[in-house]
């Protein structure tokens, strides 16, 4: 169980669903429980770019979090072993990903070669072997993958059962499907641009929150420099959801996507942003002009995605420093 390598941390438990149910948290643990009361009392009318019902809402947690590392995880997922037995430790994991430089600009083909026992293979340039900071490390899942509802239909009963001892540098100008179940990021750089948008209750999609976020902090990691790793660690995903009702929440996506992924891949920055919410908000303008046409949902997201930016400095106001200088 969690408990051992959650214990030393302070959680931040984001309530999904009705607040008038009550969550017991086990004893022994340091924790700040939010439900949707709490939202809207602490953001007032800015509430409304934060999801409900919806496991989006768990993006305000990131928002009033102090700490520099934020670890997200979904609440059936456990501990996982790794092929000799033993329990992983995910959260070291991740912040052993997010403190080691990451290579995007040149591919090394030893993977991360700042492991022990690797290194930068013959041939890479050693004017790009100081890497670049890591802002995202993405973990992976055992047993249930992460698959959405059409491949979930055609393979009900395909579990995930290969552990690769690997991490990689997703290189600069690709993109990657993000899964939000098992995330950590550093939060003081790329903290304003991990927003999972709107889904759930009212809104025509779902499902794609941590893919909203993950292409616009991807877009946004590549402007500014810095680095997405994806491999180790692993946890253990316990429960498959039900393929109809994903395949309900997923289908305007699963067509939208088609259109989503150009516009990230020739998504262009101005060199004028300098910091993630300069970024964010030229990102959102981009969003309003080039797929409000798509659907009047975009035009509505675009402008959640402003509400979020000036939520998050109200609650994170600035010391000083650019956002990039972290």
């Amino acid at each position: 169980m969690w408990r051992p390598f959650f214990q030393p941390y302070h959680l931040i438990i984001v309530q999904d669903g009705d607040p008038s149910k009550k969550i017991n948290v086990p004893e022994g643990f340091d924790y700040e429980l939010y439900n949707r009361n709490d939202i809207n009392r602490i953001l007032g009318p800015k509430a409304s770019c934060i999801s409900f019902k919806d496991s989006a809402c768990r993006c305000f947690g990131y928002m009033v979090s102090k700490k520099k590392y934020i670890f997200t995880i979904d609440d059936d997922c456990f501990v996982a072993k790794d092929p000799s037995g033993k329990e992983i430790n995910a959260l070291a994991q991740h912040i052993k990903n997010l403190l080691s430089p990451s290579t995007p600009f040149f591919f090394n083909t030893l993977y991360d070669p700042y492991r022990e026992g690797a290194d930068f293979v013959r041939g890479y340039p050693f004017s790009l072997r100081e890497g670049a900071p890591t802002a995202v490390s993405h973990g992976l899942w055992l047993n249930i993958p992460d698959y959405d509802a059409p491949t979930q239909l055609v393979k009900p009963s395909e579990r995930n059962t290969r552990f690769v001892d690997a991490v990689l540098t997703i290189p600069k100008k690709t993109l990657f499907p993000m899964c939000g179940m098992n995330l950590a990021f550093n939060r003081e750089l790329i903290g304003p641009a991990m927003y999972f948008g709107l889904m759930g209750d009212g809104q025509p999609i779902g499902r794609y929150d941590d893919m909203w976020a993950g292409w616009c902090v991807k877009v946004i990691c590549d402007h500014l420099g810095w680095g997405v790793k994806t491999g180790l660690p692993y946890i253990w995903h316990s429960k498959a959801s039900n393929p109809f009702v994903n395949l309900k929440k997923e289908y305007k996506g699963i067509f939208w996507q088609e259109e989503l992924i150009p516009f990230f891949q020739a998504a262009v920055l101005p060199k004028e942003c300098e910091t993630v919410q300069q970024c964010y908000i030229e990102l959102s303008k981009q969003v309003k002009e080039k797929l409000g046409g798509l659907d009047p949902y975009f035009t509505k997201l675009s402008e959640a995605m402003v509400t979020w930016i000036e939520a998050w400095d109200e609650l994170n106001p600035s010391k000083g420093l650019a956002n990039g200088g972290a």
